[in-house]
């Protein structure tokens, strides 16, 4: 198994092994879930084959994660450099980025070709949709790179969830307002996961929409110029539906619909959990503190981060973001997540639940120490709070200046 050697400070030389090396396939497979609910559907003409997918991610990954446990294993600093200039690595990103497009566009035909009842039809449309959430997640790393043809791909694997305007807003504004009031992408204390959705989906395309425009303005050149890094991901979304719709037919028009959404929910899911609660405090200057480890909620949980291109080592991504997945760091004492991903969204769903659980690991971390100054709160349930856990708390926060509210 291929190694790197590096360098300590006192001149040890060190050897690392990546263990997880060929396991990392996980997130080039898992795209194609489908596949398996339509052969088996095809097999057997039971629809009911079309809640596997349902059960294999929200119950038995959930499951996988709390048996397989976690892995805390770090790459020593002096190998990072080496791990991250493997080719190796970042070609699995390449491989899967056409199989998000075959996921969808073999989907929808069987969808499409099919004599599906409604339910079934609507089980198949909503979890490729889901499946097109990972095709964010791919974008999520192809578009934090510097390298040309990875933000192409970026861009190109965004037109699957017709997200084009993601990388725009996550690099340049989620990155740079996470964990605070003015971010959309990061939930507030006390905010349901449905509350956030209303807030965050929509935020998400005015602030990448704003982005956009500010930097073409600055440039001369009109919001509709060719140059719009959105439109063009967005074209290539309309022309992978007009494509669809003309081979497929009419039925191409409900499945597209019920796939953008359930695309979206998909990511909505996972920005809840990253930063709910976590708070950058203001410097005298007006503006937030650096970005920390733990402004992020972490999960070292070895499935659900195999199948996800390491995306749950979020507190190390915010730090370093052009650090490569393979290289993403765990650090000690920080906001640590119960479970994978998988387990956080049904909690998630379930908000009496995730109050109950997500709260009590809120208030306990050190940097919050029961405060509710130190923590990112939802005006609306401020006054519920603050009779639960505003022992320390003088003052309410005012929101009045913040955009979305």
């Amino acid at each position: 198994m291929k190694g790197y050697t590096g360098i300590l400070a006192n001149g040890q030389a060190i050897h690392y092994v990546d263990k997880k090396r060929w396991l990392w396939i996980l997130s080039v497979i898992y795209p194609l879930q489908p596949f398996i609910a339509i052969w088996l559907h095809s097999r057997s003409g039971a629809e009911a084959w079309f809640i596997l997918p349902f059960l294999s991610n929200y119950l038995i990954a959930p499951v996988i994660d709390w048996l397989i446990g976690e892995d805390s294993n770090n790459p020593p600093e002096e190998v990072v450099m080496q791990l991250d200039q493997d080719h190796y690595y970042r070609r699995l990103t390449y491989i899967v980025m056409p199989l998000h497009f075959i996921s969808l566009i073999g989907a929808t035909w069987y969808a499409t070709a099919q004599p599906l009842s409604w339910w079934a039809f609507l089980l198949l449309a909503a979890f490729t949709g889901i499946i097109a959430g990972l095709a964010i997640n791919t974008g999520h790393e192809l578009g934090h790179k510097n390298s040309r043809l990875e933000k192409l791909l970026a861009k190109i694997v965004l037109a699957v969830p017709a997200y084009g305007h993601f990388t725009i807003e996550h690099n340049r504004g989620h990155h740079k307002h996470v964990a605070t009031h003015r971010d959309p992408a990061s939930a507030r204390m006390g905010e349901s996961i449905y509350r956030f959705a209303l807030r965050e989906i929509p935020g998400a395309f005015k602030g990448g929409w704003a982005i956009e425009k500010e930097r073409l303005t600055s440039r001369g050149k009109s919001i509709w110029h060719p140059n719009n890094q959105i439109l063009q991901s967005y074209a290539l979304t309309a022309a992978l539906s007009l494509t669809m719709l003309l081979v497929f037919g009419w039925k191409v028009i409900p499945f597209l619909i019920i796939h953008n959404l359930f695309a979206y929910w998909q990511l909505t899911s996972a920005n809840y959990i990253e930063h709910y609660g976590l708070l950058r405090n203001m410097g005298n200057d007006g503006k937030p503190e650096r970005c920390e480890p733990h402004h992020s909620w972490n999960s070292n949980h070895i499935f659900s981060n195999l199948v996800l291109f390491h995306l749950e080592r979020h507190s190390d991504h915010h730090t370093h973001p052009l650090r490569r997945y393979q290289s993403l760091r765990h650090f000690d004492a920080l906001p640590r997540l119960p479970n994978g991903y998988f387990g956080m969204y049904v909690l998630a769903y379930l908000p009496w639940l995730w109050f109950r659980v997500m709260d009590k690991r809120l208030m306990a971390l050190p940097h919050v120490a029961g405060d509710l100054d130190n923590v990112n709160i939802d005006p609306a349930a401020h006054p519920s709070l603050f009779l639960k856990w505003g022992r320390n708390q003088m003052t309410e926060p005012t929101y009045t200046d913040l955009p979305g509210l």
